[in-house]
């Protein structure tokens, strides 16, 4: 780890986007933290796209439609949901500057955001940034039971379809090892890490060369997007359920 800017500058997105690119990426000590560091873990948490593990529990809630689940409908209410202090997690490090950059990654079209809703109430979620073909994890939040499992089962289909080919969850957790993330070193992580990015950051990028994932690939799958990637609405239970058995 490494200090980093003061956030009174505010972090550069583009700076951000070249960390990423890299294998850095920010935190911060608290949510009023007044600075961010840079972080690269020795060991890394990888969910590789194919092994997500689907319980016969989780696929009954998907399947169900126990939640309505929406993509970039409400990024920044799902980044502040993330960064709220809550009993077992009192600190965030989510800091003002961290939630300011990522909105304008969001409006960028680099970071995306997927939503659970009950009732019409938001309980559960995620966040983070496509890049290439990979899809850099950076929070998840459940406010009701199994909400931030739906989100990222819903995810995980979602990269597959639009061709991804690295989901990085940074830090292992027992949550996320039980959905089939695992570690790998430094090493390893950048090779896996060079390969989703190779033609994305270069002149083919810059021509237009289709070398980075489709996020909206998997709308226009299930019809739910048009060809201007406008959606309207979510994607059934059920598609993204076929989908990870396909996969998995």
């Amino acid at each position: 780890m490494s200090e980093g800017l003061d956030p009174k500058n505010g972090l550069d997105p583009q700076l951000v986007l070249g960390a990423y690119s890299v294998g850095v990426f920010p935190m911060a000590d608290s949510r009023d933290a007044a600075s961010v560091y840079w972080v690269e873990p020795r060991r890394r948490a990888v969910l590789p796209l194919d092994s997500f593990r689907l319980s016969r529990s989780l696929r009954k809630t998907i399947v169900a439609d126990r939640f309505q689940v929406t993509v970039d409908t409400a990024f920044e209410p799902i980044l502040r949901l993330c960064a709220e202090s809550v009993a077992g997690r009192p600190e965030t490090w989510i800091n003002a500057s961290i939630e300011r950059v990522f909105t304008t990654l969001h409006a960028m079209g680099f970071a995306h955001s997927v939503e659970c809703w009950d009732g019409g109430k938001l309980v559960g979620g995620l966040y983070g940034l496509a890049l290439g073909r990979a899809f850099f994890g950076e929070s998840m939040v459940s406010r009701a039971t199994d909400a931030s499992k739906v989100a990222l089962a819903h995810l995980v289909a979602r990269l597959r379809v639009g061709g991804f080919t690295l989901l990085d969850c940074q830090f292992q957790t027992s949550h996320l090892a039980s959905l089939g993330a695992v570690e790998v070193d430094r090493a390893d992580y950048v090779a896996l890490l060079a390969a989703s990015l190779d033609g994305a950051l270069g002149a083919s990028a810059a021509a237009g060369v289709a070398s980075a994932g489709d996020f909206r690939a998997l709308d226009r799958l299930a019809g739910k997007a048009s060809a201007s990637d406008a959606v309207s609405g979510p994607v059934a239970g059920n598609v993204i359920a076929q989908l990870l058995v396909q996969t998995s």
